[in-house]
């Protein structure tokens, strides 16, 4: 094999310009012991946590590739269970920052999470219409719940019931029984989506949010209150108010199924509605803790909060509306009709839920969580759509009371898309500028040290000695601006449209422009006196214009400044000599626009990347085209070379950065991390490092490492990544008992689960030839008389020189709990025998007993008709049911032995504690009484 050329690879370094992402929910967490002080934001495929006080980014949870979706804090405050696009959730702790559990069970992105009270199950909704209740300490699915026609919107845990209730866009509120896994009550009150519900007024009232601006409100009635003769207090206020009931049922038309004699859990009655200001769909809708607040939002930049009264505050409030009447009896002069108003004085949903304020905020919300303060100050935390975190207070408490905005994050990125980007001559200042705002960030520590306003940025660059920077913009002015103070130093009216593209010239002394006025301009840097001081400042001039049939997209200059490259909307690109702006070229091929275009560092080739979504190099001397490129997916925005090279990235809407050589032609390596379309890149003047701009508000580093990068190892990497994608892709595996679509499992199939099935079967087939060859070495040995040495298998040898049968068990071990069920159900059933065996000598010798258990368990009930039907697993099955009942029984006394000892040590600690008290107590007393006889012989001496 000849020589390769090597090429050096370039990773991801960081994210920066983004505070949180659109597409997951802001939720308040607990760190460092404080609450209301930090927040957790989805920020594309990673979660930043913010400090609000300080404004700065604390801890960032490291996703892998998927875009978070969803968010949710436990209950504990001790971890986040944080969702992602493709349908998996990782579980992180927030004092180490780890992500150690990870659940695959869902085919699509996750749109609800959300902790029981204990924070012991976590209920995850999908976009595929399935809830799947995990044991997060067991790390494993319980159950799969399958109803839903359409993406579920939220799912609640009861506190005190083990049931669940869930919402979908199919207009349906299911209610499940956690202890039979199944739907006893479908609510249809609904007639467009369901797209939030929360639980209020100690779980005997569901609010629920559509796609209207209704907030319906359902009394739920639980089985033991209907049967109890003694009702409680709510049951009077619901009966007492049957005409709101009567008259919402009459609007609405049928509003639930009817009671069916099965439905011996909960009914439901709707109690009315409580009226919206805002007139779109309710977005989201949620309580805080305390269930005393609750505030929702729609698709605008409102947040309305309302109140929850409590049943003494009801009762309050129904006694002022009684004297009201009697007033009015009395005025009126209709004392005989007293008796027949205090019977009319009825309770509606209003007098029970008041809305207490409206908040908005800057800019439409996305998503929002609230926090009540020991001090009974309630925060209102928002993700906006314009990459902003603001935080308001309000004092619910207080008669009228009026939100205040506390803080809010906004230095850490820009409020629009980042049009253009540009590196220093030094390498370490990054320029990029949005519709609204120019930032210089810091290449190091990516931290923004400079913002300056300005229009809508379409092109920039520094101008040499680092000092200054020229922005294009889509009036079609340019502007100059100071990086010293952050001043704007001059607009010139450049164009009459949008200032498409600029080019700075080789020897540093102007620049070139070109604009959607058909014309190329040249200017030329000068100082001139400064108005407002005496020192001179930088300024620019125009010294040519060149007209053109068509609106120009994109100039470039040749490096020895002979040559001046123009793309035109005609799809052409035009070459032009400098000095005397003659035509010289015409480069004409592609079939839409050229959009973007670089020159190599030699002047010898010119690449041109167009909306039709290919790249094509050309030698800048006859204009021959060398090659054509199919480059992206969708259009190609943006073209560099990596200066001293003929290596060239590109950027398309296809969310992908791609580098070429445009000496080989050949596609070197794809830079994947974006999640929505790309709009530029700069490539730094060492070459070491590319920046990346996006539509998800992100703007990415890339750095060239040291390590080579080898095309045909990387063309095999890709074919492996594509082959794992489809083994995902593929149908799960059958099950004996279930029909194909109703699958009972919680797992999926994924390369992990794959991967650790091998694991296995290479273990059982390295325990089958080891047995044998110890069955020959015997035979061997006693045929001679003597010891003859056995060799030992290096992997055995690996792991500590331990037997074939202990190897299967620490292959065992090393399965993630999460992917453990889903691993053995893609095992084929010619191994299940061996496992079987194995088992059985583990469980005698009391190892790992909970684990080999739940592995038996799950083999059994997938392989029931197989394993009863062989009669050579009778007797190990006869074997197994002995230990594991004896085995298992007395896991069970040491554990709650254990549970006893446990008990025993709290009681004495808390007898200890109150002793401690006590003593407290007293000594204070005395100290007190010490401090009175002072007091009194100091008097008695001064008299």
């Amino acid at each position: 094999m000849g020589l390769t050329k090597q090429y050096l690879r370039y990773v991801a370094s960081a994210v920066f310009g983004l505070i949180g992402s659109q597409k997951g929910n802001i939720v308040f967490v607990t760190l460092r012991g404080e609450k209301g002080r930090y927040v957790a934001v989805p920020a594309c495929e990673h979660v930043f946590i913010w400090d609000l006080r300080k404004g700065e980014k604390i801890l960032i949870l490291q996703g892998l590739k998927h875009e978070v979706t969803c968010l949710c804090p436990s209950p504990d405050g001790l971890h986040l269970a944080v969702g992602y696009e493709d349908g998996s959730i990782r579980i992180f702790s927030l004092l180490s920052g780890e992500g150690n559990v990870t659940f695959n069970g869902h085919k699509a992105a996750i749109t609800s999470l959300k902790y029981d009270q204990l924070g012991g199950r976590l209920a995850s909704g999908s976009k595929d219409t399935d809830v799947i209740v995990w044991d997060v300490i067991n790390e494993s699915g319980l159950y799969r719940l399958k109803g839903h026609k359409d993406a579920i919107t939220q799912a609640l845990f009861l506190r005190e019931k083990n049931l669940l209730v869930t919402s979908g866009k199919d207009t349906m509120v299911k209610w499940w029984d956690l202890d039979t896994q199944h739907c006893f009550k479908t609510m249809v009150g609904h007639r467009t989506e369901v797209w939030g519900l929360v639980l209020v007024s100690e779980e005997k009232r569901l609010i629920t949010g559509a796609s209207d601006s209704e907030l319906r409100a359902w009394d739920i009635s639980y089985l033991q209150e209907i049967e109890d003769p003694e009702e409680p207090e709510p049951k009077k206020i619901k009966e007492s108010s049957p005409g709101i009931q009567d008259s919402h049922e009459a609007e609405d038309g049928t509003l639930e199924m009817d009671e069916a004699p099965e439905d011996r859990i909960l009914t439901c009655r709707k109690a009315g509605s409580i009226m919206r200001e805002g007139r779109d769909r309710v977005v989201n809708l949620a309580v805080d803790r305390t269930g005393r607040i609750l505030a929702c939002h729609g698709t605008d930049s409102v947040l309305e909060v309302f109140c929850i009264l409590s049943k003494e505050e009801i009762q309050k409030k129904m006694d002022k509306k009684m004297k009201k009447a009697k007033k009015k009896a009395k005025l009126n002069s209709c004392n005989e009709e007293e008796e027949d108003l205090e019977v009319n004085v009825k309770m509606t949903l209003q007098d029970e839920i008041q809305r207490v304020a409206n908040i908005k905020a800057s800019a439409k919300i996305k998503s929002f969580d609230l926090i009540h303060t020991p001090q009974g100050e309630l925060k209102a935390v928002f993700l906006l759509q314009n990459n902003l975190v603001e935080l308001y207070s309000l004092n619910a408490s207080m008669p009228g009371p009026q939100p205040v905005r506390t803080n809010r994050i906004t230095i850490g990125g820009h409020r629009s898309d980042v049009r253009t980007l540009s590196f220093s001559s030094d390498n370490i200042a990054i320029l990029s500028a949005a519709a609204d705002s120019i930032k210089i960030w810091n290449r190091s520590t990516l931290q923004c040290i400079r913002t300056m306003t300005c229009e809508y940025a379409l092109c920039s660059f520094f101008v040499p000695g680092d000092r200054q920077v020229v922005i294009g913009t889509k009036t079609g002015k340019l502007q100059l601006y100071d990086l010293a103070s952050g001043n704007l130093l001059e607009t010139i009216d450049a164009h009459d449209g949008a200032l498409w593209s600029l080019s700075l010239s080789p020897d540093q002394r102007g620049f070139v422009t070109g604009g959607a006025d058909k014309s190329v301009k040249f200017w030329d840097f000068e100082l001139v006196k400064d108005e407002n001081s005496t020192q001179k400042r930088l300024s620019v001039k125009q010294t040519r214009t060149l007209q053109l049939d068509e609106e120009v997209l994109c100039v470039s200059y040749s490096p020895n400044q002979k040559l001046l490259a123009v793309s035109l909307l005609d799809c052409t690109v035009k070459v032009f000599y400098v000095d005397t702006l003659k035509f010289f070229l015409s480069l004409y091929g592609h079939k839409l626009p050229v959009i973007c275009m670089d020159i190599s560092y030699d002047g010898a080739l010119i690449a041109t990347g167009s909306a039709d979504r290919n790249v094509k190099i050309w030698g800048l001397d006859f204009g021959d085209c060398h090659k054509s490129l199919f480059a992206h997916d969708d259009s190609v925005m943006y073209l560099r070379f990596v200066p001293k090279s003929h290596l060239f990235f590109t950027a398309g809407k296809d969310h992908k950065i791609k580098q070429w050589d445009a000496d080989k032609f050949e596609h070197i390596q794809t830079l994947e991390g974006h999640h929505q379309e790309i709009w530029c890149l700069a490539v730094s003047p060492s070459g070491d490092y590319v920046v990346s701009s996006s539509h998800d508000k992100s703007l990415r580093l890339w750095e060239r490492t040291r390590e080579p990068l080898i095309l045909e190892e990387e063309k095999e990497m890709q074919r492996e990544a594509e082959y794992e994608e489809s083994v995902a892709k593929e149908d799960q595996p059958a099950v004996p008992g279930e029909t194909q679509g109703d699958n009972y499992f919680t797992g999926k199939k994924t390369i992990e689960t794959v991967k650790a099935a091998e694991r296995i079967m290479e273990a059982i087939e390295l325990y089958r030839e080891e047995t044998a060859k110890m069955r020959e070495h015997k035979a061997i040995c006693k045929a001679a008389g003597k010891e003859v040495p056995l060799p030992i298998n290096p992997i055995l040898m690996a792991y500590g020189n331990i037997s074939p049968s202990a190897y299967v068990l620490e292959i065992f071990k090393g399965i993630k709990s999460s992917e453990l069920e889903e691993s053995l159900l893609v095992l084929p059933f010619s191994y299940v025998p061996d496992i079987l065996r194995l088992f059985n000598e583990f469980i005698q010798q009391g190892s790992d007993i909970e684990l080999l258990c739940r592995c038996l368990f799950f083999l059994l009930r997938i392989h029931f008709g197989q394993i009863t039907s062989n009669q050579m697993l009778v007797p190990v099955i006869e074997k197994l049911k002995e230990t594991t009942i004896s085995k298992v029984s007395q896991v069970r006394d040491v554990i709650g032995f254990n549970m006893a000892g446990l008990d025993y040590l709290k009681r004495e600690c808390e007898a200890k504690s109150e002793v401690m008290f006590f003593a407290d107590a007293t000594s204070h007393l005395e100290e007190k009484k010490r401090k009175r006889k002072k007091r009194e012989k100091l008097i008695l001496t001064v008299t």
